[in-house]
């Protein structure tokens, strides 16, 4: 196969780079250094070299993923139980208060820590915050315009980078969650009868509006740990013929995402990227 310099150039480019390089950031790099023959490539010019480039990758080891800060080489997912053996450090293990935080203010925000506190019933650490905030997940984007004036919270690109998705509209969408919701529920014991207690619980006399909120606070919990299952399963296309993980599995199957950074860029010596592969201390 013939390949153009054009093309070539920007695999090397790809290759080098420990993040991931926007057309914005090629036309600067080609207009500092034009081609061989003189010629500056325009946009379209890059989009088409990414495109073959996309097509010489199909059935090799690498894959050309967009996301949002722009476009990288990493290794296939399938390849990862080789690939991960380069590193051996402790894969990141998140709590299941972090992911549920972490999935409201993806699909919530802006949202507010009250807003969050509202939606799962119990107090939102302060220690989850600070560890989303430096993992570069979330950032406050404003403050709500009410007494006490709290901080607005919502994901930001390194999110999207690192769980390789282009924005948030590549996020599954609410129903979907909610049809998973309902699977869950037939496979996890806890999930089955969580929302009866709360049923159960309830006194005689409480009236009908309180128990439309309890009943939606469960929804919204169920909900909210269904998403970290779609999400997790939608960015890595891991098809599970028996259904939906358990909230366990999903952290063992972030924990592994950490290590298919060998791919991403494989000449670095720590990778930083997740769904490319991270390598990070173990969170709360």
């Amino acid at each position: 196969m013939i390949v153009s310099p054009l093309s070539a150039i920007v695999e090397a480019i790809l290759l080098a780079s420990s993040e991931p390089v926007s057309l914005s950031q090629l036309l600067e790099l080609f207009a500092l250094e034009p081609l061989p023959d003189g010629f500056i490539p325009t946009r379209h010019d890059l989009q088409v070299a990414l495109e073959v480039l996309d097509q010489r990758c199909q059935g090799g080891g690498m894959t050309l993923t967009q996301v949002a800060s722009g476009y990288r080489l990493q290794a296939r997912q399938e390849w990862m139980p080789w690939v991960s053996r380069l590193w051996d450090e402790r894969p990141p293990r998140y709590s299941r208060a972090l992911l549920e935080t972490l999935a409201l203010i993806a699909y919530r925000q802006p949202v507010t820590r009250g807003d969050i506190e509202d939606v799962r019933g119990v107090a939102v650490s302060s220690g989850i915050i600070k560890t989303l905030q430096e993992r570069g997940w979330i950032q406050v984007v404003g403050h709500r315009n009410v007494p006490g004036r709290p901080a607005l919270f919502s994901t930001t690109a390194a999110f999207l980078d690192y769980f390789c998705l282009a924005g948030l509209d590549q996020l599954p969408s609410l129903a979907d969650v909610q049809a998973l919701g309902e699977i869950t529920r037939t496979r996890e014991d806890d999930s089955e009868t969580a929302p009866s207690r709360i049923g159960e619980a309830l006194p005689d006399d409480l009236d009908e509006q309180q128990a439309d909120v309890l009943a939606l606070t469960a929804s919204e919990l169920q909900q909210a740990d269904a998403l970290v299952a779609q999400v997790e399963a939608n960015l890595y296309g891991e098809a599970e013929a028996d259904g939906p993980a358990s909230l366990g599995d999903i952290i063992e199957r972030l924990s592994a995402a950490s290590t298919e950074a060998a791919g991403s860029n494989h000449h670095a010596s720590e990778p930083e990227q997740g769904c490319s592969g991270a390598k990070d201390s173990e969170k709360e």
